[in-house]
């Protein structure tokens, strides 16, 4: 996790610009500055994290109880805060910390959040899990990136009426992009919408950018991208499949699109690409 902004999001016109201004971007909370400003010192402590989250006691709660959870498989369980710190870690408690504050601020209707948020979670696990398996990717970055992908989602449903409607449109589109679909109609799309946020809450610019990028599967291929930005767009890629899977589904249009170009890129084979996935699934339901 960083205090460095991304860099500045592209725009292509005046007008997509305004509409961008348009959509309510949750102002980045106050709890998540005080971290970042912690975190950004040469020697941030344990004990002033532990402080600073012990501010809020619903997000000290909540921290402890996703920091006990079989996922991440500590061999003891932390009893306080700055325990929970020791045991994970600094960038793991603070990137766990940083998707609630993301759940906190991020408005809906509740039942429509709910199923958002679950597979928000399952996507952050599976990108944690693949991270660490191929050894490609911090998992705290990988963590964040996982939670906020798709953050742009209800942000556009709360913009748009029809946004439901759009969604399950590229969602079920065999042939184009996925943000091609909300482009034509919005002129702007949820991943551009989410880096946005993630710029402005001081998210890692390689989140950010993953994030704009994360249904553009040609950049996979693409030399001139940075190879840490592929590489998690190559594992959401992974972590959309396994979340298919685990829910019976057997028809993923993007893993159809963009499967082949992110196995390529982790240098997996099709057997290696199925246990892997097999793994997953097992993690999966190990933890429910």
């Amino acid at each position: 996790m960083t205090t460095v902004a991304a860099p500045a999001l592209p725009t292509e016109n005046a007008v997509e610009d305004a509409l961008m201004r348009s959509i309510r971007i949750p102002p980045r909370p106050s709890l998540l500055v005080d971290l970042q400003r912690e975190l950004a010192k040469e020697d941030p402590s344990p004990r002033n994290i532990a402080r600073i989250i012990g501010n809020d006691v619903g997000m000290s709660g909540a921290l402890l109880k996703l920091a006990n959870s079989p996922f991440f498989g500590a061999a003891r369980k932390a009893k306080s805060v700055e325990q929970a710190i020791n045991f994970l870690g600094i960038n793991q408690c603070a990137a766990l910390l940083t998707g609630l504050l993301a759940r906190q601020a991020i408005e809906g209707k509740e039942t429509d959040l709910n199923a958002f948020w679950e597979i928000s979670a399952r996507r952050a696990q599976a990108l944690v899990f693949t991270s660490r398996k191929l050894r490609i990717a911090p998992p705290d970055i990988a963590h964040t990136f996982g939670l906020f992908c798709d953050i742009g989602v209800p942000l556009l449903m709360n913009r748009f009426a029809d946004y439901a409607d759009t969604y399950d449109l590229a969602c079920n589109d065999a042939d184009n992009l996925f943000t091609a679909i909300e482009d034509q109609r919005y002129s702007t799309n949820h991943a551009a919408i989410g880096c946005l946020l993630a710029r402005n809450w001081g998210l890692s610019p390689d989140v950010s950018w993953a994030i704009l990028l994360h249904h553009d599967y040609r950049v996979l291929d693409d030399p001139s991208t940075d190879d840490a930005i592929r590489s998690l767009v190559a594992l959401s890629v992974l972590a959309e499949k396994g979340i298919q899977r685990l829910q019976g589904r057997n028809t993923s249009y993007e893993w159809d699109k963009g499967g082949d170009a992110a196995c390529r890129h982790l240098g997996l084979t099709e057997d290696e690409t199925e246990d892997l996935l097999e793994e997953l699934n097992e993690t999966f339901h190990t933890e429910r």
